[in-house]
């Protein structure tokens, strides 16, 4: 893995109040529209606070904003939901540099996932009701207090689950099923390599594999994370910083392993093809290594895709190997619906469970982003609409990552800024 530098100093995001004559107010997914109510009719404005991406670049870009606009007017299907957690995901990086091609254009609501109340329910809705907890999961516009979402993308959580998780489950665990179960169909006595084992994905993919017997689990993460992912099911934890990880696993198993979760690209994915077994699996998910700087850094997205694995079919032929893509935004409505039924029923058998890392408030919105883009966090970086307390401090479940590496990071992240601003003068 490369390309792990810490962001500068954040802006503190602007809060801004806007209504439904603000022509900035972004036209999100999911965002409540306004009341088709006639002039005569009397209706309270409610207001509502909502994250929004303004422009691409660094943390400043992204603002909180107070909504005030009546009450939105639900179609048939239609469900209105007061959220009270929201997810943190990888994505959320690359959209604020411009690298995710799914998010409409700023200015716009981010957020694919969160949790909270029904509120109220439109014509035809007939297995919701006001007062349900639901778990939402939407191709963006989440991260805001109203949500309205169509009643097929919310699903019931169950009672013994908190918020909290039901915000982390979504993204990161459909990921981690499909690729295990779907793509590379795990089956008993399989090994498996997962980067970024520490992350959200990392963690609903070991557990997983511990729903299967007898699975064997490399897993690369900083050597601070390797405490907690060994006690969360990882067979053989590698500090990717200080070894390489190729080495490691061929000390443990020459052969190599059965099947490869890369979320990294370039050339980690051309040593994934490089530890496969014979009729073993490699399965591409991300392009973290492009993600170096709280900005679009052209050139690291040059050496990823330089780096990046070259095949043709014959060589697979010869090779007896397999690679797969997935991409959770490509994937089918009933696709998505399917298997989270699947996931609520193993998280009640006590089978999966989401560790939530840390929870900010929205106006905290960028530490949350700088915390997952160091690499600090281990499981789910969780986002809370509710207004921050004076002098609350962010929840952590999870110890910080060492010193050592966060000051080193920030100063190469200071070296590239500095960088970027010499380059931008000489233009």
């Amino acid at each position: 893995m490369s390309g792990e530098e810490a962001p500068t100093q954040q802006q503190q995001p602007e809060q801004e109040k806007t209504d439904t004559a603000d022509e900035s107010t972004p036209a999100a997914a999911g965002a409540p529209q306004e009341s088709g109510s006639s002039p005569s009719t009397e209706e309270k404005p409610i207001s509502w606070r909502s994250v929004v991406l303004m422009g691409y670049g660094g943390y400043d870009k992204v603002k909180l904003q107070v909504k005030t606009q009546n009450k939105p007017q639900l179609k048939a299907g239609e469900v209105l939901v007061r959220i009270k957690a929201c997810g943190l995901n990888f994505a959320e990086l690359l959209a604020r540099q411009g690298l995710y091609d799914l998010l409409p254009a700023p200015p716009v609501v981010m957020g694919m996932e969160g949790s909270g109340v029904i509120e109220a329910v439109g014509e035809s809705v007939e297995d919701r009701k006001v007062g349900d907890r639901v778990i939402v999961f939407s191709r963006s516009g989440i991260w805001q207090e109203l949500v309205v979402a169509s009643a097929n993308s919310t699903f019931p959580m169950p009672e013994q689950m908190s918020f909290e998780e039901g915000a982390a489950l979504p993204v990161n665990y459909l990921t981690a099923y499909m690729i295990l179960f779907d793509v590379a169909n795990l089956r008993p006595g399989k090994s498996v390599l997962i980067h970024m084992a520490g992350g959200g994905v990392g963690i609903a993919a070991t557990q997983l594999c511990h729903t299967v017997e007898e699975v064997i689990i490399f897993g690369t993460a900083s050597a601070s994370k390797h405490e907690t992912i060994a006690q969360g099911g990882v067979t053989h934890p590698i500090d990717y910083r200080t070894k390489d990880y190729v080495e490691e696993i061929h000390k443990i198993s020459p052969k190599g392993v059965d099947i490869v979760l890369d979320p990294l690209g370039g050339s980690d994915t051309q040593k994934g093809f490089g530890l496969l077994k014979p009729l073993g699996t490699l399965i591409v998910f991300g392009a973290a290594n492009c993600v170096t700087g709280q900005r679009k850094n052209l050139l690291a997205m040059a050496k990823t895709w330089y780096n990046q694995l070259s095949l043709n079919t014959l060589k697979l032929m010869q090779a007896n190997k397999a690679i797969a893509g997935f991409h959770l935004g490509h994937v089918s409505e009933e696709l998505i619906s399917n298997t989270m039924h699947k996931l609520l029923e193993l998280y009640v058998q006590g089978k999966i469970k989401p560790h939530i890392d840390s929870c900010y408030h929205f106006e905290e919105v960028g530490d949350a982003m700088r915390r997952m883009h160091e690499r600090q966090n281990i499981g789910k970086i969780i986002l809370l609409p509710e207004p921050k307390k004076k002098d609350e401090e962010p929840k952590s479940n999870a110890e910080p990552a060492e010193e050592v590496e966060k000051n080193e990071s920030a100063a190469t992240e200071k070296k590239e800024d500095a960088s970027e601003e010499v380059k931008e003068e000489k233009d």
